[in-house]
């Protein structure tokens, strides 16, 4: 009898749940830079609400895998002993910014390509290919210095991680912290979304969340429970775009030279997903570039996206959900990064200027 490696059952639930992303962000309109746009515009928070109650949902079912003990978050990125400060605050910034640019964050460009959005080829194509080259290419090295710069090494202050509980286990039990920080901060998000009646009118936006937000949940059971294979385990990991979209790029070019993972196929599974939606509700369309200055916004849009994401260590899913769900202070760092660039993109479009941009933030906050 043949038996499937864990691997290729991996790799097909990240296939599988990148679709449910895909399809659900397609239906719903689920964007973070789409939120932050209609909250600085026209004081619409709808959105907003609907990335709260996923963060809600994402934090709370990490935590509950972590706590019952089938998962161990600080074996992930986020939540290790060297806290990259600056790092997560500059590429948050760089990429909120950017994504206002490029029309949309990570998973819409990729949802928006499924659904036949030329522009967001491009985007796509220069969030790989930037964040690639700050990874490992041409501004790897720069990006190892600021780093190496910058972090801060908790393990020689006493401390073993950067999870919130973790930071603070010298003024309590840490497993008390991780079940009050674990259970509190979800508990104040869904009060702080459904205190709005706008949004409890708006059943899509709200289904959005929780689906998003168990997707994310769901990425840590199949890596950490269904990858664990104690042969050949598979990293601790969940969703996330940026490098992923530069991984994906590089299997696609080298095939034989690269080993499919989670992260690939979730990939895939979004822009799939969105097909598949877009062509169900009649949305799916070809869309092209309507001016040259148009073009000019998405590629420098994507590039900005693609090293920031990597300084950042993720993007609006990767920090804004997936990290933050681990409660690693450097998430939370990258998510007021990403929130801050992403006001000061809007003002720039406002605007037309940097100047002009950093005045109307301070003027109107």
């Amino acid at each position: 009898m043949t038996t499937i490696p864990l691997s290729y059952l991996v790799n097909i639930a990240g296939l599988l749940l990148g679709m449910a992303f895909g399809a659900t962000v397609q239906r719903s309109g689920f964007c973070t830079m789409g939120a932050i746009s209609d909250w600085v515009l026209m004081g619409e928070t709808s959105r907003l609400r609907s990335w709260g109650l996923a963060i809600a949902v994402a934090m709370l079912g990490s935590q509950l895998l972590h706590l019952s003990g089938l998962i161990d978050l600080r074996a992930s990125i986020y939540a290790g002993p060297s806290l990259g400060w600056l790092g997560a605050a500059l590429g948050g910034l760089l990429f909120g910014f950017g994504m206002v640019q490029a029309g949309g964050c990570g998973n819409r460009t990729l949802a928006r390509l499924g659904a036949g959005n030329l522009k967001s080829l491009l985007v796509v194509l220069m969030i790989g290919l930037s964040g690639y080259i700050t990874l490992r290419g041409l501004l790897g090295p720069a990006r190892v210095w600021l780093d190496r710069w910058s972090a801060i090494d908790l393990k020689a202050h006493g401390i073993s991680g950067q999870a919130l509980p973790d930071l603070l286990g010298n003024v309590a039990d840490p497993l008390l912290l991780r079940w009050l920080f674990g259970l509190g901060l979800p508990a104040l998000l869904l009060l702080w979304a459904f205190r709005d009646a706008r949004f409890r009118g708006k059943p899509v936006l709200i289904a959005a969340g929780v689906i998003v937000g168990l997707v994310i949940v769901a990425g840590w059971a199949a890596t950490g429970i269904l990858g664990a294979d104690d042969f050949d385990p598979t990293p601790l990991a969940s969703m996330t775009f940026v490098a992923p979209i530069g991984a994906a790029l590089q299997y696609l070019m080298t095939f034989t030279g690269m080993k499919l993972d989670f992260g690939i196929s979730s990939v895939g599974g979004v822009i799939l997903g969105a097909f598949l939606m877009a062509k169900h509700d009649g949305t799916f369309r070809l869309e092209g570039f309507t001016s040259a200055n148009d073009m000019l916004s998405h590629l420098l849009g994507g590039i900005l996206m693609g090293i920031g994401g990597v300084l950042a260590l993720g993007c609006t899913v990767g920090q804004g959900l997936t990290g933050l769900g681990t409660l690693a202070l450097g998430s939370f760092v990258a998510v007021a990064g990403i929130v801050i660039g992403g006001i000061l993109g809007v003002r720039y479009l406002e605007e037309g200027s940097l100047p002009g941009a950093l005045r109307a933030l301070f003027a109107r906050g």
